[in-house]
C-alpha cells in the first residue's frame, strides 16, 4: 500500500494531500511554482487567500515575490 505524502499549507495550517497544495521553492531569488522545481519547498492551499497569508506571515522570507504568481490561483492548470 503506497501512502500519498501529506503537506502543510504556509498560510492556514492545513494539513492536506500534496497534490492538492501549490508548491513553491526559491530559484535565483525569486519565489517560483513547481511540483519538479529543486530545493526545499513550501505550499499553500491552492487559495489566494493562503497565499496571501502567508507573505503577509513572511512565511517566504524576505525573497522578492511576483505579483504575477496571483494567476495561478485564477487559472484552471495549476502545477
Amino acid at each position: 500500500m503506497t501512502t500519498e505524502p501529506v503537506r502543510r499549507c504556509a498560510g492556514c495550517g492545513r494539513r492536506a494531500p500534496q497534490r492538492e497544495l501549490v508548491r513553491f521553492v526559491l530559484r535565483d531569488g525569486e519565489l517560483v511554482t513547481g511540483r519538479n522545481e529543486p530545493g526545499r519547498g513550501m505550499y499553500t492551499c491552492r487559495s489566494l487567500s493562503c497565499f496571501d497569508r502567508a507573505r503577509s506571515r513572511r512565511r517566504f522570507g524576505a525573497v522578492w515575490i511576483d505579483p504575477a504568481l496571483a494567476r495561478i490561483y485564477t487559472e484552471d492548470s495549476h502545477g
